[in-house]
């Protein structure tokens, strides 16, 4: 298949490209890496009748740390986020899960916003970016805003983005002392869409007591699930083998996943609790 036709335009600059998308409104889509949307335009499952090309706009890609915080530009490729040395030491949990997309040849061309904005429940990124409390930059022609991650994703491809927005940064706050992390995941083969997935976060107080804890699964509902009844329950707890299977059956409750040729909702129900006992354990013993 080829796509339907569509005017291209390849801006230079984010002024131009916020025109451009104040001009079109929901007849534009952005192309970012285009590993997503390249191929639901071929199969016409996708049809704008205007694309705008972000990979000359060379104001949204950057790493930049900001004390013990980061920022990171939209159009940064994956790849990029990866191999970064500061991502690693302020986000951890971001260069733990990066290796879990795709693979290299993805990642060199995919970006760190474009995941975000795409919204796939089956992504990586955009549960790693709740779990991590992240805030994103949002910007149009005549405003800018910022948005939590948790509040960001709305259901299936969709998010609060309107027609003459653009998703500009992503911040990732800094990580309290004392706390540890886990991303872990299960597809039929690397590279895959996982089955199911989660990214935990969880902080410990000098006694070794839960002072905060986060599970972000997906691949189990039409969005990135923020389990917070599990999580809440762990707060107060000192986090043994028994605290710790709790929370990892209290996610059932949360989670709504489908049937399809991959696996069962039930099959998706089992991994979730298996992948959340196993992150949460992780996570723990590095908080330590």
């Amino acid at each position: 298949m080829k796509p339907a036709p569509f005017k291209y335009f390849s801006p230079t600059t984010l002024d131009e490209t916020l025109d451009l998308l104040a001009q079109s409104g929901a007849d534009a889509k952005i192309l970012a890496g285009g590993q997503s949307l390249v191929p639901t335009m071929n199969f016409r499952l996708a049809q704008p009748s205007v694309l705008i090309d972000l990979n000359r706009v060379r104001e949204l890609f950057y790493i930049t740390p900001r004390d013990n915080s980061i920022a990171i530009g939209a159009m940064t490729r994956q790849r990029a986020v990866e191999r970064d040395a500061n991502v690693a030491k302020i986000a951890p949990l971001i260069t733990e899960t990066m290796p879990f997309i795709a693979h290299p040849q993805i990642r060199n061309r995919g970006t760190f916003g474009g995941s975000l904005a795409h919204a796939d429940p089956a992504a990586e990124l955009p549960a790693v970016a709740m779990a991590l409390n992240a805030k994103l930059k949002i910007k149009s022609q005549k405003s800018e805003r910022w948005e939590a991650a948790g509040n960001f994703f709305t259901g299936l491809f969709s998010t609060t983005l309107q027609p003459d927005e653009l998703l500009a940064e992503i911040f990732i706050p800094p990580m309290p002392a004392r706390t540890g992390y886990a991303f872990t995941e299960v597809s039929r083969r690397h590279g895959d869409y996982a089955l199911a997935g989660v990214a935990t976060i969880v902080s410990l107080n000098e006694k070794n007591i839960c002072a905060d804890a986060r599970i972000v699964l997906m691949s189990v509902a039409g969005q990135p699930i923020d389990a917070r009844n599990a999580a809440q329950n762990l707060i107060g707890q000192k986090l043994d083998a028994k605290a710790i299977d709790a929370a990892a059956n209290a996610v059932d409750a949360e989670i709504d996943p489908a049937s399809d040729i991959h696996a069962s909702a039930e099959f998706r129900r089992h991994l979730a609790r298996v992948l959340t006992r196993r992150a949460l354990t992780t996570a723990v013993s590095r908080a330590k």
